[in-house]
């Protein structure tokens, strides 16, 4: 299925203020936790020439997020979820920079890199989304959707229509 997100994008913390209209292809197998962790991710990190992968999840060697640099290399490498030790070995090898956003246990992920040889696994920035929050976003997906997003101090506030949904993001 593929959804529309418009969104009005006020990221205080990172002082980006843009009005977002993208679309993204939900794969039969994609829930919707992963699906929102994809457009939160995108939304968090946003930049000029930052894409979803082509692939998506039909290539699973392929980052879900990604900013090419020049000649085609990856300038940002953005995974979903508790991605292995050894993509995220890959990951730090072949881009400058790799973000993981999470929506599942961010301490297991974290235990998992820190028992295995994963290259720059320092330099890794990680980020979990509240289950909580992404259930609340779940109830109010729909082909198409109007969202404004304010992000401040770590807590995004997603408006659609007139109601107002609170989560964080936290760094780890």
């Amino acid at each position: 299925m593929l959804h529309r997100f418009q969104i009005e994008l006020s990221d205080i913390d990172r002082g980006v203020y843009e009005s977002l209209d993208f679309r993204v292809a939900q794969h039969p197998s994609e829930t919707y936790p992963y699906l929102l962790t994809r457009v939160l991710a995108y939304c968090l990190t946003y930049q000029d020439g930052l894409e979803f992968t082509p692939g998506g999840l039909s290539d699973p060697e392929a980052p879900a997020l990604r900013k090419l640099g020049a000649h085609n290399s990856i300038d940002l490498w953005i995974e979903i979820g508790n991605t292995s030790a050894r993509k995220l070995h890959k990951a730090t090898k072949a881009a400058k920079e790799v973000i993981v956003f999470t929506y599942k246990n961010p301490q297991a992920l974290i235990s998992e890199i820190r028992t295995s040889e994963v290259h720059r696994s320092n330099e890794i920035n990680i980020f979990s989304v509240a289950p909580a929050f992404l259930e609340s976003l779940s109830a109010r997906v729909e082909k198409n959707n109007r969202w404004s997003l304010l992000v401040q101090q770590g807590q995004c506030d997603v408006t659609i229509g007139t109601e107002t949904i609170t989560g964080e993001v936290v760094s780890h």
